[in-house]
């Protein structure tokens, strides 16, 4: 069974980041549910293999066709993730549960922005436009297959997009990569004077990482906007699905609650009445319940999928 970043924490890390994690790690649904692994250093290449050899039939005493494997090397990388904890020492020894409190309630307030920051680089990466960040690790925005891997809704009010990303997660398709052996470390609280505030100060410091090694692992359904007709429906889904070649499916549909509630739109259905026994008086709406899976595929809402992508990303 595959690890998520809490997982490994709870391996590998103090006592301390774990439990931050446990209290955060619903700000970011992508980064409770994809799975995540330890690498020694804080790069590594794969091999993927881009085409078979050439076989085929042939007569008897005939000769074979020869061919070879094509493969392309792939560097996966970890990126720097920092953040600084900064308490007023007047402020924590002025708090009635005492210091210690005052810090693990702002280290809490860290640790939820760090994994927020970590789920939008998922989806955005190098793009500072949608909440990505040029310093960390390319998102899914970059390392997707645009030509193959993707089905588009026909939005065409720019500014209100959104996407929908099937993903196929695990060892050989995506995963996070955390670097140098461990996961998120969070130093001790030591006392600094930073802009002249006497503070207890303390680091939250990791390397993280996205592997994207396969292009038939994500599928993009874009330009999902509120026009008539372009908002995400149970076909547009099946549209992405059918990009996964046979033996491949996704294991995560991750979108916002904005196409969730498109999707709950699209599912709920009325019925019109009209002469017969076995047909209302009048007509009646049938209610969809809230969708949290698509064709056996579990749905995952996050807020770090925006609603203001643009129809040329």
């Amino acid at each position: 069974m595959a690890h998520t970043l809490l997982d490994i924490a709870k391996l590998n890390g103090s006592d301390a980041v774990v439990g931050l994690i446990e209290e955060v790690v619903t700000s970011a649904p992508e980064v409770n549910v994809l799975p995540a692994r330890t690498i020694r250093g804080t790069s590594y290449k794969t091999v993927s293999r881009t085409g078979y050899p050439a076989v085929g039939f042939r007569q008897a005493n005939g000769a074979a066709t020869a061919g070879q494997s094509t493969f392309v090397n792939r560097l996966v990388e970890c990126f720097v993730l920092s953040a600084l904890c900064t308490v007023d020492k007047a402020v924590a020894q002025a708090y009635e549960d005492g210091v210690a409190a005052w810090q693990a309630m702002e280290a809490t307030g860290v640790a939820r922005q760090v994994l927020i920051e970590i789920g939008q680089q998922i989806w955005y990466g190098t793009n500072t436009t949608f909440g990505g960040n040029s310093n960390g690790f390319p998102g899914f925005l970059q390392t997707y297959d645009s030509t193959n891997m993707v089905v588009d809704a026909g939005g065409t009010t720019d500014n209100v997009s959104t996407s929908v990303w099937l993903v196929s997660a695990g060892n050989q398709d995506v995963q996070l990569l955390l670097g140098n052996n461990t996961t998120l470390q969070l130093s001790d609280w030591r006392e600094e004077t930073p802009s002249n505030v006497p503070s207890y100060v303390a680091d939250l410091t990791g390397w993280v990482g996205l592997q994207v090694v396969n292009p038939n692992s994500v599928c993009r359904i874009k330009k999902v906007t509120t026009d008539s007709g372009k908002t995400l429906s149970d076909s547009l889904i099946a549209q992405a699905i059918a990009k996964f070649p046979v033996g491949k499916q996704p294991t995560h549909i991750f979108m916002n609650r904005r196409s969730r509630m498109q999707l709950h739109t699209a599912r709920t259905v009325t019925l019109f009445g009209g002469p017969g026994p076995s047909k209302p008086a009048g007509s009646v709406e049938v209610i969809a319940p809230m969708p949290t899976e698509a064709f056996g595929i579990p749905i995952i809402v996050t807020d770090n999928i925006v609603s203001t992508e643009t129809l040329a990303s």
